[in-house]
């Protein structure tokens, strides 16, 4: 099935303790499709400028994203740099935002992205992800949002006023606390589910994710790694992850959502294993599938049967 993706493309420059990228290709709509791309047709809406080089257009395409959407306009390319810490990826320091281009995004959705069945609202100004909604023709089968700390914090009304209207929402702990001012992840799911989104879905980054959907709470682990290289962009491949198995077997049953969780853990897997999409250029369909039924040996246990019970202490 269709899947679209609005949100950002961008040159990043990152430091962690493992190196430095300069100009490394990003965005949350790049990560997103590189991800989705894995399990579903994807076609992605951004803006990039002159600067744009031409080898991450063909990447894009290389994956089999449409990019028909992806428009170049004179300028420069959206650009942010970071570090992180050197004990603790989970701390971030912005170090030069320059939107660019991206300033005046004003994406305009053709015959085809309006008839999408699955689309997923990349993290980026509230007020754009409005404008996509209200250009849809039919209201998509799912529609998904991501966002940040940014918006939260300085476009609450407008973010509010979108959320009301998406079938799943993706936070990071930090962030659903932060939006709801609660600090319990359970209540503060429930308070964001009673906005609208029927499917809230928190991010722990090394502790998993859980997702809260009518009475449902699932808890899926991350996949162990070894060794982090770079975790940006890591949150937006998790959402493709997720996204791209929903629109692939276009099937949103309780089941299939927890699976699509389960591919979500496995790309933000790879994602953090490399910079940029380093780590995610060179994997294979096979490797996806290892992962995926890896997670399920780590946590796959026999139920209690009708006449067992757990042991207990005799007195």
């Amino acid at each position: 099935m269709s899947l679209l993706v609005v949100g950002t493309v961008a040159y990043d420059s990152v430091s962690t303790k493992s190196g430095h990228r300069q100009n490394a290709p990003g965005g949350s709509a790049f990560y997103f499709s590189i991800s989705s791309s894995f399990f579903a047709k994807t076609s992605l809406i951004g803006v990039v400028g002159t600067d744009y080089s031409e080898k991450y257009f063909s990447m894009l395409k290389k994956s089999g994203v449409n990019i028909d959407g992806l428009e170049k306009i004179n300028g420069e390319t959206f650009r942010w740099s970071g570090k992180y810490h050197d004990d603790d990826f989970n701390q971030r320091e912005t170090l030069a935002t320059h939107l660019n281009v991206l300033e005046n995004f004003n994406p305009i959705l053709n015959n085809s992205h309006q008839e999408s069945k699955y689309l997923f609202l990349a993290n980026i100004d509230p007020k754009i992800q409005t404008q996509v909604l209200d250009q849809m023709k039919n209201k998509p089968k799912m529609v998904a949002l991501d966002t940040m700390n940014f918006w939260i914090d300085d476009h609450q009304d407008n973010l509010s006023s979108v959320i009301e209207n998406v079938d799943i929402i993706f936070m990071d702990e930090t962030e659903i606390k932060s939006f709801t001012k609660k600090d319990n992840i359970i209540t503060a799911a429930q308070f964001v589910r009673d906005l609208g989104p029927r499917i809230v879905i928190v991010k722990k980054g090394e502790h998993g994710s859980m997702m809260f959907n009518e009475g449902d709470i699932f808890n899926a682990p991350a996949f162990p790694i070894e060794q982090v290289i770079d975790p940006t962009g890591a949150g937006d491949c998790f959402a493709g992850g997720f996204m791209g198995y929903l629109s692939g077997c276009d099937d949103i049953s309780p089941q299939s959502l927890r699976k699509a969780l389960i591919s979500a853990s496995v790309m933000g897997s790879f994602a953090v294993e490399g910079f940029s999409t380093e780590k995610l250029s060179k994997i294979t369909h096979m490797d996806i599938e290892d992962r995926f039924r890896g997670l399920h040996g780590m946590t796959n246990f026999d139920p209690l049967k009708n006449n067992e019970s757990l042991p207990k202490r005799v007195s």
